[in-house]
């Protein structure tokens, strides 16, 4: 068996280059940014995270409607809420509970399989949102 010498390359500052990330920000262990000490010393409490922007059901109006969908399936639409002042997902299976049925959030709204309208515009009025449709 033949050993071979392990070449080791420098770099500008003099520091020996054994590994791939020698010399780089991941050589040395990740540091906290607000006090600079390692993470595993720092005592930095953490920070809350931002609570995520909602617009009250009170000043939203949905549009709600069937369309028809392939081989004749009748499928009940949720439209005209913002993504991104609503809690869609949580909305969407709160609504599949009630109908009993399937859903998806599409592009254009929520989508839950059925004609479901009746159902579908009293949990929405319970929750508070203005209905049409």
């Amino acid at each position: 068996m033949k050993l071979t010498s392990l070449k080791v390359r420098w770099n500008e500052t003099q520091i020996p280059m054994s590994h791939l990330f020698a010399g780089t920000q991941f050589d040395r262990p990740p540091h906290c940014e607000r006090c600079e000490e390692p993470e595993a010393e720092c005592s930095c409490p953490p920070e809350p995270e931002p609570e995520p922007f909602r617009i009250p059901p009170e000043k939203q109006t949905a549009r709600i409607g069937l369309e028809k969908r392939r081989k004749g399936k009748m499928v009940s639409v949720i439209r005209d809420l913002d993504p991104a002042g609503n809690d869609l997902p949580a909305l969407l299976i709160r609504l599949k509970t009630i109908c009993g049925a399937g859903g998806a959030i599409k592009d254009e709204g929520i989508e839950v399989q059925g004609k479901h309208l009746d159902r579908i515009r009293t949990e929405l009025q319970t929750i508070g949102y203005r209905v049409k449709g």
